[in-house]
């Protein structure tokens, strides 16, 4: 086996009224160096970096990828390193997944198709919405029905990209407890409408009508906003920055800014003063996605 290289982007998922469906890559990255060796070791940064390879998660789930085309894997030394936050709203979990589809598909010499690799992770993941962008890169629009996963591709966004990532952490499971069961009829339908308009205008390059339209999401913003950290204040002061809108990144807790390109760094400046103790970074759109080489 020769000694290959494995790079997974981060993902804002939903980008406001998305919601499960529509994800965005961005470049924060997952990187995974492998060698074969006499033993498996994995040398991580992450607090699982003196466990046992059999419980390190990206380890399960290529053991899990290659039994599942009757292959065994070989023995490798794993050099992980990354700068995706954990548990922020930044897709780790689905980065980590692609990691370890690919380290099985790389190690086994299973050739998986895209297809293949967007199917695996979503089945785990259970919903595309960040496995796709990080697979993919851009900004991708994704669904299942009937076991089927459509997706859709927008590789160029003419805006840049200002991330507020707090200190505090916030399970995905924890977010998803204060959704409402069901929608009415009504309130499906204008938050199905505010969702289809801001595809219509990010296509359009109208982006100040896009922000307006990100930050009126009916599906879950409502009932996360107050488990997320400063959320009113962020939206405010960004706007009054000049960002076209502010959305909670994925689950939360972190916050994601659309602002007029080139204006990210002098936005982000701002922000700073007002937000201590958080990172603020000004983000690119990743449109590679997984890159194994």
């Amino acid at each position: 086996m020769k000694p290959f290289k494995i790079s997974v982007p981060a993902s804002s998922a939903n980008i406001g009224p998305g919601f499960d469906s529509m994800g965005l890559a961005v470049n924060l990255y997952l990187t995974l160096e492998v060698t074969e060796s006499d033993d498996w070791e994995f040398s991580s940064q992450s607090s699982d970096s003196n466990c046992s390879h059999k419980d390190h998660f990206i380890y399960q789930i290529a053991k899990q990828t290659a039994e599942r085309h009757n292959e065994q894997l070989p023995k490798c030394k794993v050099i992980e390193t990354s700068d995706i936050p954990l548990a922020r709203g930044l897709g780790s979990s689905a980065s980590a997944i692609l990691a370890g589809i690919e380290l099985a598909n790389k190690a086994c010499g299973l050739r998986l198709t895209s297809e293949q690799k967007l199917r695996y992770g979503t089945e785990i993941e259970g919903h595309p919405d960040n496995i796709a962008p990080a697979l993919y890169g851009g900004l991708v629009i994704s669904t299942v029905t009937k076991d089927e996963i459509d997706w859709i591709q927008i590789p160029s966004l003419d805006v840049d990209l200002v991330l507020y990532i707090p200190e505090v952490e916030l399970k995905t499971e924890e977010a998803r407890e204060v959704l409402p069961d069901s929608y009415s009829r009504n309130d499906a339908a204008i938050a199905s409408g505010i969702g289809n308009m801001v595809v219509a205008a990010l296509l359009s390059g109208n982006y100040a009508l896009a922000g307006k339209m990100m930050e009126r999401d009916q599906f879950h913003e409502p009932f996360r906003a107050k488990l997320i950290p400063n959320y009113d204040r962020i939206r405010s002061e960004a706007k009054n920055n000049g960002a076209y809108g502010t959305v909670i990144s994925g689950a939360g807790p972190t916050m994601l800014s659309l602002v007029p390109k080139g204006e990210g760094q002098a936005i982000a400046r701002k922000m700073k003063d007002q937000l201590p103790g958080y990172r603020v970074e000004v983000l690119d759109i990743d449109v590679q996605g997984l890159v194994a080489e």
